[in-house]
């Protein structure tokens, strides 16, 4: 018998974006299948009034409490609040910055939001992602040759959401649809600078992606065919062959997520260079 789903209340503080807090709240939440995270999420929070008002929802609905503050006074105020409530309370980054404080013999700077600079790396990610949304479905393929990746795959293999991933990561991505009988640009086919990737999935889920993203279709498009687990097959045949003979490597999303494609792209990068 199943075990009715349980909740419980999720408190992140941050006072940065909390982009750090989430991810690791979640990821600790997803362990657990039996009980789902609501999530209160207080990005900003830098004076002891904001807190005083996050600590206050707190008490009203009490829960986990994660927080990335590096002002020391608002972590101890955070700490000794949630001690009198008698919560869980943790400091996300206290222990990373305490590994790094013993290894580089100095203590840490205590920036707000340190990691989001406007640095050059920033800009780097803004010209990224500019550059991807303008090569996104094959658009500008003669342009392919300044890309760092060219995901090419048939229809409905996440080749647009991979791309901007990648391209949040300051990686210039252009992503190309591969359709039987619609040759290759040469621009993609002679690429030299970029890492050229095939992206396929089984034929089963494709067609589930197709089926509820057929809506809004023009006028006169096979919708049979393209939901037909076959044709698909077929597709996947021509696709596969396609990666063999100019040597692409090729992954399977099935069964991975966009950030867990986009590691094996970011790893195979590695490899190439």
């Amino acid at each position: 018998m199943n075990k009715p789903q349980s909740f419980f209340h999720l408190h992140l503080i941050s006072d940065a974006t909390g982009e750090t807090l989430i991810a690791a709240g979640r990821a600790a939440a997803a362990q657990y299948k039996g009980a789902r995270a609501i999530e209160h999420i207080y990005p900003l929070i830098r004076t002891e009034r904001q807190l005083l008002s996050v600590l206050e929802e707190i008490d009203n609905a009490p829960g986990i409490v994660l927080y990335t503050v590096v002002d020391q006074e608002l972590a101890s105020l955070i700490d000794r609040r949630c001690a009198e409530m008698g919560l869980p309370c943790v400091s996300v980054l206290e222990p990373v910055l305490a590994v790094f404080q013993s290894y580089l013999g100095a203590p840490a700077g205590r920036r707000v939001g340190a990691q989001h600079v406007l640095d050059a790396d920033y800009f780097r990610r803004i010209e990224a992602l500019n550059f991807t949304m303008e090569h996104d479905d094959g658009q500008l393929i003669h342009e392919v040759g300044d890309a760092d990746v060219v995901l090419v795959g048939i229809s409905r293999t996440s080749k647009t959401p991979t791309s901007i991933y990648l391209a949040n990561r300051g990686i210039k991505t252009a992503n190309l649809p591969i359709v039987m009988g619609v040759p290759v640009p040469d621009s993609v086919i002679h690429a030299e600078k970029p890492l050229i990737v095939g992206l396929i999935a089984t034929a089963e889920r494709i067609s589930h992606v197709r089926t509820n993203r057929i809506l809004g279709t023009s006028i006169g498009f096979d919708t049979q065919s393209y939901v037909d687990r076959t044709v698909i097959a077929q597709e996947l045949g021509y696709m596969r062959q396609l990666c063999s003979r100019h040597g692409w490597p090729i992954i399977d999303v099935s069964r991975r997520s966009i950030e867990e494609t986009a590691a094996a792209i970011v790893a195979l990068r590695g490899k190439a260079r």
